[in-house]
């Protein structure tokens, strides 16, 4: 922050004149330190850790085995089968019979995603976030090709219209080249709004003053095209003053982060005061109707289907969003960041500005995979030590029914609430049971098992109400939750639709067509 101090002029002093005042000496003020450089280069765990991660859901696995047979990897990690293995780089370009002249005459384009910052003892200290890539050009019958690989059970000309459009564009994004070894510069002014914000449905933030400039990332992309890395912001001044100091406002402010050199790296980032009340908020089926658990319907509502708000949530997002002022919005989704765009859409359409995270390339063996959520919880978590964490998420993740508990658990004193939509107990297509071994030795009034948005209304969150108590809460912290009286057999009915649409192949499927 520029800093003015009085200059006193030696000229002979007219005793008339009163003396001039001094400039009040700055007290400094403890704060968080500034959070490291995120490496990029060292995520996938150790034969330990994964021996630990498989150890973790062994238990689940052999039951729902003795069940049904088998154990789909999208029961533990929360990602569509759809959406692993995905294909990046050389692999697309390859299939595409794209030469290296013919990529090199593309423009570069950047996913950049909405991120958020700490205050610390140096200021503003920011993380960018985001992928660098190049996306091909691709006829409409190549794009129609290459979804019917996803499309499994269906065709894409037995959609309609709009539905076409969405898989093909989805499609796209899918097949680009990711570019590695790049640096990366942006721009950063004061943002007016984010998607609904302003609306009735928006969050509390505000506009800063200031805060205009210009920053490069440190180092380059990695050979995935990927960074993530905090940087410190300058308090420069603007029209209508500078950056609030984090521990000064309740409200975050928001900044307009623009990639330099392409039109399609524009993101808004929030700077999040050092107290408060910070919701981490799961997006599929809770959010938005994505039924990741009905292969057919789940494969649809992510691939071709227009995006749809879980019932009334969005007026439960927003209810918080005005009642807490201090209310910061953050929406993590282990999808892998190739397919996030319509995400981040749908939430800045839908509900109240905030930030995001997703699923970096670098993540993509299994082992991995089953420990992205705690890897980006913890982040959050150690980058805003002084802050309380609402948890929002449902019950067929068995990623989150481990870690929402875990966080509980490691960071004593921050988790406010957890809230967990019991999927097997209101949609009769969700067969797969859910392990709530992970609460036990938790204060059962700080989370809530719930059915419906409704169920969220009238509790008082900021003084500590997170149960509904007219919504029964059945907690075996055991395996529960076959529905309806579900048997083995009826079990085991619904897992075929796996081999019966084929999605246990797609993986192979999409690299088979690479080859």
């Amino acid at each position: 922050m520029l800093q003015y101090a009085p200059i006193l002029a030696i000229l002979p002093v007219v005793l008339a004149l009163p003396a001039p005042t001094p400039a009040p000496t700055p007290v400094a003020i403890a704060h968080p330190m500034v959070t490291p450089r995120a490496s990029l280069t060292d995520r996938t765990p150790t034969k330990v850790q994964e021996r630990d991660i498989i150890d973790s859901i062994t238990g689940l696995g052999d039951y729902i085995g003795s069940l049904v047979g088998s154990f789909p990897s999208y029961v533990a990690s929360g990602v569509p089968q759809f959406f692993q293995d995905l294909p990046t780089g050389t692999a697309v370009q390859s299939s595409l019979s794209l030469s290296d002249n013919d990529l090199d005459a593309l423009p570069t384009q950047v996913l950049n995603i909405p991120s958020y910052a700490n205050w610390t003892t140096q200021g503003w200290n920011l993380r960018f976030r985001g992928n660098v890539f190049k996306q091909p050009n691709i006829s409409t019958e190549k794009l129609n090709d290459l979804a019917n690989i996803f499309l499994i059970g269906t065709d894409i000309d037995s959609l309609q219209p709009s539905e076409q459009d969405q898989a093909r564009n989805l499609t796209a994004e899918i097949f680009v080249v990711q570019q590695g070894d790049r640096n990366v510069s942006f721009n950063i002014e004061p943002a007016s709004s984010q998607g609904v914000d302003g609306t009735n449905t928006g969050s509390n933030a505000e506009t800063p003053g200031g805060g205009s400039q210009d920053i490069t990332l440190v180092g380059e992309t990695t050979a995935q095209g990927d960074y993530d890395q905090f940087l410190l912001l300058a308090n420069v001044s603007g029209p209508g003053g500078y950056l609030k100091p984090g521990n000064e406002t309740l409200r975050p402010q928001r900044l307009n982060v623009y990639a330099n050199g392409t039109l399609t790296g524009n993101a808004t980032s929030y700077l999040v005061p050092s107290t408060g009340y910070t919701i981490i908020s799961d997006i599929d089926d809770i959010l938005r109707v994505t039924k990741i658990y009905d292969p057919k319907e789940g494969l649809l509502n992510s691939f071709a289907r227009a995006f749809t708000p879980w019932m009334n949530m969005p007026e439960i997002y927003a209810n918080w969003s005005q009642s807490i002022p201090d209310f910061h919005f953050h929406y993590l989704t282990t999808t892998p960041e190739q397919v996030t765009r319509n995400y981040m859409d749908f939430i800045y359409k839908t509900y109240p500005g905030g930030s995001f995270d997703t699923r970096p390339l670098n993540f993509s063996d299994i082992s991995a995979t089953l420990s992205i959520r705690k890897y980006l919880l913890t982040k959050v978590f150690e980058t805003f030590p002084t802050r309380k964490f609402i948890l929002v998420a449902d019950t067929s993740n068995s990623d989150v029914m481990k870690d929402y508990p875990l966080m509980a658990s490691t960071f004593k004193n921050q988790v406010a609430c957890i809230f967990l939509r019991n999927t097997s107990a209101t949609d009769s297509s969700d067969k797969f049971p859910y392990d709530t071994s992970g609460f036990e030795g938790l204060d059962n009034s700080t989370y809530m098992f719930f059915n419906v948005p409704d169920d969220l209304k009238g509790l008082d969150i900021m003084n500590g109400q997170c149960v509904n108590n007219t919504i029964k809460q059945d907690v075996t912290f055991s395996t529960q939750g076959l529905p309806f009286g579900l048997s083995k057999k009826s079990a085991a009915a619904s897992l075929s639709i796996w081999s019966s649409v084929g999605l246990v192949t797609l993986g192979s499927a999409v690299f088979g067509l690479l080859v």
